[in-house]
């Protein structure tokens, strides 16, 4: 790891990044690629310096409270924030001035937060997002090598759920030829009924590739699933989306069940959702 400097942690969407790079080992992450210009190399964490005193002092200038999200580029919750505790700290701040959260990760280690996303979510809202893509647990462990499992995810639904914090469950990617069947996507949408999602958020069945983690990815498909590779070059080429052979089948048995249930699907609806910042304090005074 090493640390960098930077001027601001907060973007112009009050979205917040603590590190750049990540140990959890995907196979499929599309935040190897090139264009997002990670100039290390990618398990070497750049952890942005006094990134807390800074997310304070943005925080301080805000004329009113937002919604903050993290995780989008980078999982919040990557091994070293064991030890460094930086993004508990940041979320200490976003408790203390007020502001709601919006956090995603695939790692069971949110659990330790919990007391600070109770609180959060006691004065305004806290939405826990969670990413699903396989439901069988050894096929997990070579697609997603170095984070919580699959089962180890859905316990933390679980908690979230018994503890009225929301929930939404980020569905992707879904790799054609390796876990694009409708039993995985079954699977993992009876979790997802369990555990009272607020929402479901796909883009379809299928992946994206581009310079950087296709090379990446290619190489850990030959290693753990010999011959797909070639499928895969037939299939895309070079195209950036690779959407499943099985897509239009597999979307269908998702809006299905997503209305059965009602937990939103529209990715629109679900994006207004976690974007939407509620008071508590004005909640209580309509009444």
């Amino acid at each position: 790891m090493h640390y960098s400097d930077y001027k601001t942690i907060l973007s112009p969407q009050n979205g917040m990044n603590l590190y750049r790079g990540c140990s959890h080992g995907c196979i499929y992450c599309d935040s190897r690629s090139f264009c997002y210009q990670i100039n290390h190399d990618f398990e070497d964490i750049e952890i942005k310096r006094n990134a807390p005193m800074i997310l304070e002092n943005q925080l301080r200038r805000k004329r009113k409270p937002c919604m903050v999200g993290t995780g989008a580029m980078c999982d919040p919750y990557i091994h070293i924030e064991e030890e460094l505790q930086m993004t508990r700290q940041c979320i200490a701040l976003i408790e203390r001035y007020g502001f709601g959260l919006a956090i995603q990760t695939k790692s069971s280690r949110i659990l330790r937060d919990l007391d600070l996303l109770k609180a959060i979510n006691e004065q305004t809202k806290c939405v826990v997002q969670i990413t699903l893509t396989t439901f069988d647990e050894s096929l997990c462990r070579k697609v997603e090598p170095n984070v919580s499992t699959t089962l180890e995810r859905f316990h933390v639904l679980e908690v979230m759920r018994n503890h009225g914090i929301p929930t939404v469950v980020w569905l992707s990617p879904i790799l054609p030829f390796v876990n694009d069947t409708e039993e995985n996507l079954r699977g993992i949408l009876d979790y997802c009924i369990q555990a009272k999602v607020r929402g479901i958020l796909c883009f379809g069945f299928g992946m994206t590739l581009r310079e950087g983690n296709r090379e990446y990815f290619y190489a850990q498909i030959d290693r753990f699933f010999p011959g797909i590779k070639q499928k895969y070059i037939q299939a895309f080429g070079n195209s950036y989306v690779c959407n499943s052979p099985n897509h239009h089948h597999l979307m269908a048995v998702f809006k299905e069940i997503c209305e059965q249930h009602g937990i939103l699907w529209k990715p629109d609806d679900v994006f207004a959702y976690l974007h939407g910042f509620e008071s508590k304090d004005q909640q209580l005074s309509l009444f």
